[in-house]
């Protein structure tokens, strides 16, 4: 594929306790690099399309350590911006059984947060670009950056590039005094494609599914269409509407599937039934890996792109850490086996 995809967004240092230790049991804490652009970006690498992540890292040490482990991954790195102070962390302490898992964020003041208009070359990473991937955690960090991001969507746009959002409500990082509600419509307003979780719609933009439980496990495909719906109106430039479908039975144990919605017909993908979860943060952005990929290939097949990014996100679920190490043929091969996880000899 010679035409390549592009996103942008916050890298950070993430930091967790070894398996399933708690903070204050922690005497060590693996390293590594994720952000959801960056997770939708190596997803993309893993099956074989050339991404370009573009984001703002400090000129120091670890922004060149987070530079080289996105290259390990095979993601493209031409249009990172050098500037700032410092490079963003998160730490996560994974859930087990009942037990949920904790995020704790010291990314206050970091190298994207100060990012200014104009400081990206917008035309020249767009130059040979197919698609431009972004999510809601970007323009929830910095009035700057929400600019930006606009920027780089106004950009896509002009140049005919495919533009995709995940929603990606993040009540914690709107802090800087404008709400989701207030920011996201003009930019999702100008995407093609818009992905979301069964809770995204209803805290962005107040639409909610009828007669759900997410918390017990019930999350039914078919009361999602009046949200696809609804968004579709509130958003006529969306050609694609996809949400995807957690039902968190516990920490360990959850059901995963998803639709998606073309403005007529709603499409419903396989549901798996995940136990035990090794680690479910990137679940979502393996989802958009997936079905990029998947409309690049064949814009037109869109169950076999929803049913591929089902499947992609469900075996994101077996990995440790945000990116999704997972092959086409891996995912070719849970979508004819059906879940066996059987040893591949």
């Amino acid at each position: 594929m010679s035409r390549h995809v592009v996103t942008f967004g916050e890298i950070m240092m993430r930091l967790n306790p070894p398996g399933y230790l708690r903070f204050q049991q922690a005497r060590s804490f693996d390293v590594t690099y994720a952000g959801g652009e960056a997770n939708v970006a190596a997803s993309l690498a893993q099956f074989g399309v050339p991404a370009q992540f573009v984001t703002r890292l400090p000129a120091n040490e670890l922004a060149d350590a987070c530079l080289s482990y996105l290259h390990t991954f095979g993601v493209g790195t031409d249009f990172v911006v050098r500037g700032g102070d410092r490079l963003g962390i998160y730490f996560l302490e994974n859930g087990a059984a009942q037990r949920g898992s904790k995020v704790i964020y010291d990314r206050s003041g970091s190298s994207i947060a100060t990012i200014e208009s104009g400081v990206v070359d917008w035309k020249r990473a767009f130059e040979n670009a197919s698609w431009f991937h972004w999510t809601g955690i970007t323009p929830a960090i910095s009035e700057s950056l929400a600019a930006v991001c606009l920027e780089g969507i106004r950009a896509a746009k002009a140049a005919g590039v495919t533009v995709s959002c995940d929603l990606n409500f993040r009540k914690k990082l709107w802090k800087w005094g404008k709400t989701a509600s207030q920011v996201m419509p003009e930019m999702v307003s100008l995407c093609d494609v818009a992905i979301g979780n069964e809770e995204d719609a209803e805290q962005v933009f107040g639409i909610k599914a009828p007669e759900v439980d997410v918390e017990r496990g019930k999350v039914e495909a078919g009361a999602y269409r009046c949200v696809a719906e609804e968004l579709k109106e509130r958003f006529p430039g969306l050609r694609r509407i996809a949400i995807t479908l957690r039902g968190s039975i516990s920490a360990s144990h959850n059901t995963w599937s998803g639709v998606l919605y073309d403005g007529r017909q709603l499409y419903t993908g396989p549901q798996y039934d995940i136990l035990p979860i090794v680690d479910r943060v990137g679940g979502g952005d393996s989802f958009a890996g997936g079905l990029i990929f998947r409309l690049l290939m064949d814009p037109d097949d869109l169950q076999g792109a929803l049913d591929f990014a089902v499947a992609a996100s469900c075996l994101k679920h077996s990995i440790w850490y945000d990116f999704n190490c997972s092959t086409v043929e891996e995912v070719q091969g849970l979508l004819k086996s059906g879940g066996s996880g059987r040893v591949q000899r």
